[in-house]
C-alpha cells in the first residue's frame, strides 16, 4: 500500500491550506468525484436496507450536548460553545442527538419499528494538531452514520444485518478488515455509570458476534461513553490501525431524551438505539481506498473511467463523439489528443484510468481498448466497447472486463 497523504495529492484528490487550518482538508475535482460515488453508493445501500434519509444542521445548542451526555463526558473533544443571541450553540461531535430529537418529532407505534434514519452529515471533533493527519484523522468530519430505534428484542437482529451491510460494503470497495473489536468501557468518569446498562449492552453485541462466527478481541477503553460497540478495524500502509466502521448499542440516550413507542398493549415503551456506520467517515473511507488501491480504483470508484486517445488531429470529430456517447450512459471521460504527446507518453500519464480507448486510421471506425493492467483488445464497435464498460461499472466489480 502507498501513502494516501502523498498519493492523494500526486493524483488530484484533495489538498490543505494553512488559511484553512490543519485537519481540514479539502477536496479536488478528482476527489470530489471519489467522495460523491461514494455517497450514491451508500445512500443506496442504506436505502434498500429500509433507511428512511434524513437532513439536520451541524449546530445544536449547548443544552442539547447536556441532555445527550456529550458534555459531560465528551466535551474536552467538543469545539467550545458560540455565544449567539443569548444562547450557547455548539458544532455536534455527533449526530446522534440530532436525530433522538428527529425520532422524538413523531409518535410511533411497535408496528413501525424498527424506525431507522440515516443520515451522511457533518460532525467536528477538537483533535489537537500533534494527531492530525492526511484524511485519515481531521478535525471536520462527513459521517455515514445511521440510528435504528427498535424494540429489545429486535436488536440482535439490527445488529446481525449492520455487520452484514458492512461486510457487503467492503467486498464492493475492495477492502478487508484488519480485525473485528469488541470495545468496552474502562474506569474513570468518561463512561456512563450504570454498570447494568453495560452487562446488557455487551451482552447482546457478544451474542451477536458469537451466532455470526465473527472472531473479535475485547478492548477495555474504547467504547463509547453511553455503550459498547463492535468495531471494525482497518491497517494503513504503515501498519497502524484506526476504526472505519461501527456497531453500537444505546441504551441510555433513549432514556436520556424520554424516547417511546407505544406497544401491543397500548403502553408506553423505551426503544433501543443502535448506532450504525457502514463505512464510517467520507474522509477515511477515501484514505483507505487510496492506500489499498494504489490510486488505481474498482472501474466504478475510478474518478476518471475512460480515456479516449485520438492518434491525429482529424480522430478528434470522433473523440469527442465518443467522449459525449460516454457522459451519456454515465460514464466518466476525457479525450487527451496528440498536441499531449506522443501516444505512449498520454497511455503513461493514464495508466491508472480503467479504459482507454484508441481510435485512428487503424481501427476503421471502430475503437482498440487497452486495459489499466496492460491487456489489449481488438478493434471492437464503439457502441458495443461502451456498452460492456457500462456494465462492468454497473455491476460495481473489481474485473476491468
Amino acid at each position: 500500500m502507498s501513502d494516501h497523504r502523498r498519493l492523494g495529492r500526486e493524483l488530484g484528490l484533495f489538498d490543505t491550506d494553512p488559511l484553512i487550518g490543519a485537519g481540514l482538508p479539502f477536496w479536488l475535482p478528482g476527489g470530489a468525484v471519489l467522495r460523491h460515488t461514494l455517497e450514491q453508493y451508500v445512500h443506496e445501500l442504506e436505502r434498500e436496507s429500509g433507511c428512511r434519509h434524513v437532513h439536520s444542521p451541524v449546530l445544536g445548542k449547548r443544552e442539547l450536548y447536556e441532555l445527550s451526555g456529550h458534555w459531560e463526558h465528551y466535551r474536552d473533544d467538543m469545539f467550545p460553545p458560540m455565544d449567539v443571541g443569548g444562547e450557547q450553540l455548539v458544532l455536534r461531535p455527533s449526530l446522534c442527538p440530532h436525530h433522538a430529537l428527529i425520532y422524538r418529532s413523531r409518535q410511533h407505534s411497535y408496528r413501525e419499528l424498527p424506525v431507522r434514519l440515516a443520515e451522511l452529515g457533518g460532525q467536528y471533533r477538537a483533535e489537537l494538531s500533534g494527531v492530525l493527519g492526511g484524511l485519515s484523522r481531521v478535525r471536520s468530519i462527513q459521517l455515514n452514520d445511521a440510528h435504528l430505534f427498535c424494540a429489545p428484542d429486535q436488536v440482535a437482529g439490527e445488529v446481525a444485518a449492520a455487520l452484514d451491510l458492512i461486510a457487503r460494503a467492503y467486498a464492493d470497495l475492495g477492502l478487508s478488515p484488519a480485525r473485528y473489536r469488541l470495545s468496552l468501557p474502562g474506569p474513570g468518569a468518561k463512561y456512563v455509570a450504570d454498570p447494568g446498562l453495560w452487562e446488557r449492552a455487551g451482552a447482546l453485541l457478544t451474542g451477536v458476534l458469537d451466532d455470526a462466527g465473527i472472531e473479535y478481541e475485547p478492548a477495555g477503553g474504547e467504547a463509547a461513553f453511553y455503550g459498547p460497540k463492535v468495531d471494525v478495524q482497518v491497517a494503513d500502509s504503515a501498519g497502524r490501525e484506526s476504526t472505519l466502521s461501527t456497531v453500537q448499542v444505546d441504551l441510555f440516550q433513549p432514556e436520556r431524551f424520554d424516547l417511546a413507542y407505544v406497544g401491543a398493549d397500548g403502553g408506553r415503551h423505551r426503544p433501543v438505539m443502535v448506532h450504525r456506520s457502514v463505512i464510517g467517515s467520507l474522509e477515511r473511507v477515501a484514505a483507505q481506498l487510496i492506500e489499498v488501491h494504489g490510486g488505481a480504483f474498482p472501474p466504478w470508484l475510478a474518478p476518471e473511467q475512460v480515456v479516449v486517445f485520438p492518434v491525429a488531429d482529424a480522430d478528434w470529430p470522433v473523440a469527442d463523439a465518443i467522449v459525449r456517447d460516454c457522459a451519456a450512459r454515465g460514464l466518466r471521460a476525457h479525450a487527451a489528443g496528440p498536441e499531449l504527446g506522443s501516444l505512449g507518453a498520454r497511455v503513461r500519464d493514464a495508466r491508472l484510468v480503467p479504459y482507454q480507448l484508441v481510435v485512428g486510421a487503424r481501427e476503421a471506425g471502430d475503437v482498440s481498448v487497452r486495459l489499466r493492467d496492460g491487456r489489449r483488445l481488438p478493434p471492437a464497435p464503439v457502441p458495443e466497447v461502451l456498452s460492456h464498460i457500462a456494465a462492468r461499472v454497473a455491476a460495481r466489480g473489481a474485473e476491468l472486463w
